[in-house]
């Protein structure tokens, strides 16, 4: 006993630990029975009044993956080429051809982005500095810089996705890097694919841009209208006319001719003459002479935006993109849709059109927090902002330099509102409407809180797991490691009698520390880490298989009992050790090289082994040593 009393000591330990750290893993399980028992009103406020201590068990227990508790899993790539364009100063039609081959060649190359930048602006003899940085740095120093920014933005792109998905309410969530700018993004439990999308996706690139002074826009759309008119421009693919009319006031209209041809007469507010003669003309006319006002209509009470058909949009966008129409745009002036639909009308919604200005007054920057709430005047749900410090008297100072003019909250190119400014605002504070409900409001309140993306990310691998699916994966998993737990152990008592006892006391303690060691690194059990763990069982008891064979061949010589466990371990040693070694390294390559399920095979495969190398060699061993020192003079081996 005192020769192994230190070995004795570290296993008594061991398990005291493996328990510790398996015992939030008991918790849960508990707790999980006991919410299910009670209603759901009680339930409910069992959760809200214990919700610290309930988090604190849930983080340390053993975390299940998709395959077991369903969920989905996302794969994200930044789109750093999309960064490096929004971050080019003095973009021509030069830069944007160059781009256009980089973006082509980096879909089908395994080349990195940074590389192919810098290959493709060498071969045309243009310096980067023309377009990044100052003109007396070279493009080696502007590379470095703009590969600093790229690696840069991935890890903050980790980091607001954590953030997001952290604030969203995910439990147990699992988020890595994979490569240069791809992310794995892992959330058990959600099944809302459209706000999943929304939540991973959204830049959150907050603006606050002034609306253009609605004769100017008045006159630009005119301007674009009478120009596709010259040019005999005739849309074949708009909608049918839309008999039934709109009132651009936002209410349904009572029935008119074709088109609404009497309020699309009233539209030019700007020169206060028709844009149509008086008598009443058909809707292929009126598509012929005015192109462009038959699918935008300016609002009749001059506020300065105008309503277009969801169905036009596309024809619309197209349009306003004509590097000819784009020439009778004012260079500091944009249009942008509203983000929601401001009316419907017989079935067909109808998206507001704004002209704004390109440069923003201010951006999002400056929020500081942001709260969802249901706006108790209008019965509506609104986002309410804090801005800094800074961004506060910043925000005055627009205010009130802007009274009775428009500002629009745009939020990723999409106009949110546009609330005309009555007086100057100060102390910071402002709102965002048009959210269509609370969710909705909430999702907007995690995007602003957590942060702008740096660059925008694009989702190239989605997969979603049911609930059910994964309830039959944790019945499949455990009936089979049940399974092959009772089969080893019934061959090993039946081959190897008191040898297999002793060998089967190890095995239940080699899965007791692999349990343990994924509780512990708070690593997550998946189907293909189930299988490891089966693997791993047989592994553990081919190790003493090897050793009882070397015992049973000693015990054929006529030695004591002591020295045929002596030599039967010695001589078995060096096989377990090396063929245990090279299996963990094994595991290393796929845990390193491999992605999702691998990984999850490999982690359990290098923690069985390691548990192996344990229990087989030093705990049978110790067993035997206690037992011989006791005066045991034969054990039987089978």
């Amino acid at each position: 006993m005192k020769k192994n009393r230190g070995k004795i000591i570290i296993i008594v330990a061991s398990i005291l630990l493996a328990l510790y750290f398996l015992y939030p893993t008991y918790q849960s399980y508990m707790l999980n029975k006991k919410l299910h028992a009670m209603s759901s009103a009680d339930s409910l406020n069992y959760v809200q009044n214990n919700e610290k201590d309930i988090r604190s068990i849930r983080a340390k227990r053993i975390k299940l993956g998709l395959d077991l508790q369903g969920g989905m899993r996302v794969v994200l790539e930044v789109n750093v080429l999309k960064m490096f364009e929004e971050m080019a100063k003095n973009k021509d039609d030069q830069f944007n051809a160059i781009t256009a081959e980089i973006a082509k060649e980096a879909a089908t190359s395994d080349e990195s982005l940074t590389s192919i930048f810098q290959k493709k602006f060498q071969e045309k003899g243009i310096r980067l500095s023309r377009y990044y940085g100052s003109l007396r740095e070279t493009d080696d120093e502007i590379m470095k810089q703009l590969s600093d920014e790229s690696e840069k933005a991935v890890d903050r792109a980790m980091e607001i996705v954590r953030n997001r998905v952290d604030q969203y309410g995910v439990s147990e969530p699992t988020i890595q890097k994979q490569g240069g700018r791809r992310i794995i993004v892992e959330l058990p439990g959600v099944s809302n694919e459209n706000e999943v999308r929304q939540l991973l996706q959204g830049t959150a690139l907050l603006e606050f841009k002034l609306m253009k002074d609605p004769d100017i826009i008045y006159k630009t759309l005119s301007a674009i209208d009478k120009y596709l008119a010259s040019q005999g421009y005739v849309d074949t693919a708009s909608t049918k006319a839309d008999t039934t009319g709109a009132d651009t006031t936002g209410k349904a209209a009572n029935k008119a001719p074709e088109n609404s041809l009497t309020a699309l007469n009233q539209a030019d507010t700007t020169s206060q003459q028709s844009v149509l003669p008086e008598e009443q003309k058909s809707a292929e006319e009126v598509k012929k002479e005015h192109p462009f006002l038959y699918l935008v209509r300016p609002n009749q009470q001059g506020s300065g935006d105008a309503y277009v058909s969801e169905n036009d949009r596309s024809i619309v966008d197209n349009i306003l993109e004509r590097p000819d129409v784009q020439k009778l745009i004012p260079s500091d002036m944009g249009f942008y849709w509203s983000s929601k639909p401001s009316f419907t009308s017989d079935g067909i919604k109808y998206y507001d059109l704004l002209g704004l200005k390109k440069t923003a007054e201010l951006t999002g920057g400056v929020i500081v927090n942001a709260q969802a709430t249901i706006d108790p005047n209008f019965n509506q749900p609104i986002v309410t902002m804090e801005m800094s410090s800074e961004g506060a008297r910043e925000w005055a100072r627009i205010t009130g330099a802007n009274v009775n003019k428009r500002i629009a909250i745009v939020l990723d190119n999409a106009v949110f509102s546009s609330p005309v400014v009555r007086d100057k605002i100060t102390g910071g504070r402002s709102q965002i409407e048009g959210m269509e409900n609370i969710d909705e409001a909430r999702l907007l309140e995690i995007i602003l809180k957590a942060g702008a993306l740096p660059a925008p990310v694009d989702i190239i691998e989605q997969r979603s797991v049911g609930p059910s699916l994964g309830e039959d994966s944790i019945q499949a998993g455990m009936n089979s490691f049940t399974i092959a737990l009772i089969l080893v152990i019934g061959f090993m008592l039946v081959y190897y009698r008191t040898g297999g006892a002793i060998a089967n006391i190890a095995l239940l303690f080699n899965v007791l520390f692999i349990f343990a060691i994924l509780a512990a690194f708070q690593g997550t059990l998946t189907l293909p880490g189930i299988a490891g763990i089966v693997l791993t069982i047989g592994m553990a008891v081919d190790a003493n298989v090897l050793i009882y064979e070397r015992i049973r061949e000693e015990m054929t010589t006529g030695k004591t009992l002591r020295a045929v466990i002596d030599a039967g371990y010695g001589k078995a040693f060096s096989a377990i050790f090396d063929s245990n070694i090279t299996t963990f390294f094994s595991g290393v390559v796929l845990f390193q090289f491999g992605t999702g399920p691998v990984q999850g095979f490999a982690l359990t495969l290098m923690m069985g082994v390691s548990a192996n190398l344990f229990t087989a060699i030093v705990v049978t061993r110790v067993i035997f040593d206690v037992m011989t020192e006791r005066g045991a003079t034969s054990i039987n081996f089978g």
